[in-house]
């Protein structure tokens, strides 16, 4: 087995690959090696930073080394025990239009320079091109593909098929499909790099969903060119295990430095805003008192420990069940991040489907963007379509979850079901059934109040106003499915306890079944109490007389 995985979350996965020169922990970053051009080595990155795997290309390691890399080997020339990945030179065709080498070449000469993790010479799509164009791509990097088996002579090389199309999600879909049929142990996204430098992330979260739509979900994603950390939980949350930057090093020799949310020219900076080893032993003014070549190498090290460190806050999110709220927190600190979050909802489904039931802590809810998280999607589509209310109950008491004027979470629930027991006996609860209503999950029978995640969650209230909105739909779907004879409504005179009560009577009114509210002040108090019971003893039948009913 290639890939085994220990956590999830969202789509993302904590996982293990297994190669030939060692084992790679996902999500992982493979920083960009370019053997003729090295800004930080890799020994460094090894040894200093951690780095479990880096990549290089193939295209151009055979330009600049030839035969000296067969002979050498890829590990031992980039002075790297670790797992290295080559890619095939996909991206110089992308940029030059064509490149002096042919795709059964360069099949072999990964074989031949060892590599761990190899790619085949795909035709990237690229962005502005025509439909024809992109299903040439699509096509003849298939063809391709189909020809490897035949061609590779090992079989310890891992081998990545990936998945073109650009925007044409058609397209992505069937390249995914066909690719996920070969027997490729991963896959990775083709052309992503002019969608992210455009900041296009909500065009990224189509293109890499409908990618993992289509293929086989047990093979590792690879995200090419991810480029800035402030992105990398995005990726991550769609499922791409694996992606490679070489921003580390292009921003430094920009004078750029990056943060957790961004990139700022290093002129504009009065602190560094850092604790790496590079930023606490210096000052901005130390930075640029230095020769350029060694301010590009410094710039290149804190930028590759802020990459990797951000891998590391998010493997640590995954583990504690918290990666929604790292990405949303993420995706505040830019607006085209925060869109693609929001675009989500398009594949709330899928995404709710492959998320964990249970997690190891307890959920945050902001805003209305916390609407599309999986567990509220979960609970919604489970409540309608796969729970039924106790056989005996007839009596819908539903009751609000949150006090209107002071916004604290009240156990109203518990105090209606203690005053059945004491005004009917123990015998008769079982006539009436309990749900409370409100933020955030909506409806929640009274038997389910303790099941994770429906009592374990803190909420900023009040809610937006799409929350009450979501909880009106809920209660119009279960009372209209439902097959009560009655329905109580005790609450707050507020917006959301009004709408609730009024689209209970109305639906009462059409099914011709009895309806009565009980307006509440400072909750279930004592006069409260008793036009509660009086509701309920008009509508409550005797065992004795069920016959008669």
């Amino acid at each position: 087995m290639v890939f085994e995985i220990r956590d999830r979350d969202l789509l993302a996965r904590i996982g293990r690959i297994r190669t030939k020169s060692g084992i790679v922990e996902t999500p992982t970053l493979l920083p960009v090696i370019n053997p003729a051009r090295e800004v930080i080595k890799p020994k460094e990155m090894e040894t200093i930073f951690g780095c479990e795997a880096v990549i290089t290309n193939a295209y151009i390691v055979k330009r600049n080394f030839n035969e000296s890399a067969i002979k050498m080997g890829i590990h031992k020339l980039l002075n790297f025990n670790g797992v290295i990945m080559t890619d095939s030179g996909a991206y110089q065709i992308l940029t030059y239009g064509n490149i002096e080498i042919t795709p059964e070449e360069v099949i072999k000469y990964q074989e031949d320079i060892d590599s761990d993790i190899a790619t085949i010479l795909d035709i990237p799509t690229g962005w502005k091109v025509s439909k024809d164009y992109a299903k040439y791509t699509v096509e003849e990097t298939i063809r391709r593909a189909e020809k490897l088996p035949k061609l590779k002579k090992r079989d310890d090389i891992l081998w990545v098929g990936p998945i073109q199309g650009g925007r044409y999600l058609d397209l992505i879909a069937l390249s995914a499909k066909k690719m996920g049929s070969l027997p490729f142990q991963i896959h990775a996204l083709g052309s992503p790099t002019p969608v992210m430098e455009q900041y296009l992330f909500h065009i990224l979260v189509d293109m890499i969903l409908t990618a993992k739509m289509n293929l086989p979900p047990d093979r590792p994603f690879h995200l090419f060119g991810a480029g800035h950390p402030f992105m990398f939980s995005l990726a991550v949350a769609l499922g791409c295990d694996l992606f490679d930057s070489a921003a580390y090093s292009i921003y430094a020799r920009d004078n750029r430095y990056m943060t957790e949310y961004g990139t700022i020219r290093l002129s504009r900076l009065e602190y560094l805003p850092c604790s790496c080893p590079v930023c606490s032993k210096r000052t901005v003014k130390d930075l640029m008192d230095m020769p350029i070549d060694e301010r590009i190498v410094e710039l290149s090290r804190h930028n590759l420990y802020m990459c990797l460190s951000e891998v590391r806050r998010i493997k640590q999110a995954i583990v504690e069940g918290r990666l929604w709220e790292y990405v949303e927190m993420r995706a505040h600190g830019h607006p085209s991040l925060l869109q693609a979050l929001k675009h989500l909802d398009k594949y709330s489904r899928y995404i709710e489907r492959h998320t964990p039931i249970t997690k190891r802590s307890g959920l945050f809810f902001f805003g209305s963007i916390d609407l599309n998280r999986p567990e509220v999607i979960r609970h919604r589509r489970r409540l309608m379509e796969r729970y039924r209310p106790p056989e005996e109950a007839k009596i819908l008491i539903l009751v609000p979850e949150v006090d209107a004027d002071s916004q604290k979470r009240l156990n109203l629930h518990k105090e209606v079901s203690r005053l059945i027991r004491k005004g009917f006996g123990e015998d008769a609860i079982y006539k009436f059934h309990v749900c409370t209503y409100g933020s955030p999950f909506g409806l929640i029978p009274m038997e389910l109040k303790e099941v994770y995640p429906l009592s374990q969650y803190e909420a900023a209230l009040p809610l937006d106003r799409s929350f009450d909105e979501h909880t009106v739909d809920m209660v119009t779907d279960y009372v209209r499915a439902g097959s009560y004879y009655a329905v109580v409504v005790l609450w707050f005179p507020c917006d959301l306890g009004q709408e609730v009560s009024e689209v209970c009577r109305n639906i009462c009114l059409k099914k011709e079944i009895k309806f009565r509210d009980v307006p509440l002040r400072r909750g279930l108090d004592k006069d409260s109490s008793r036009r509660l019971m009086d509701v309920l003893s008009s509508f409550y039948i005797p065992k004795e007389r069920e016959g008669d009913q």
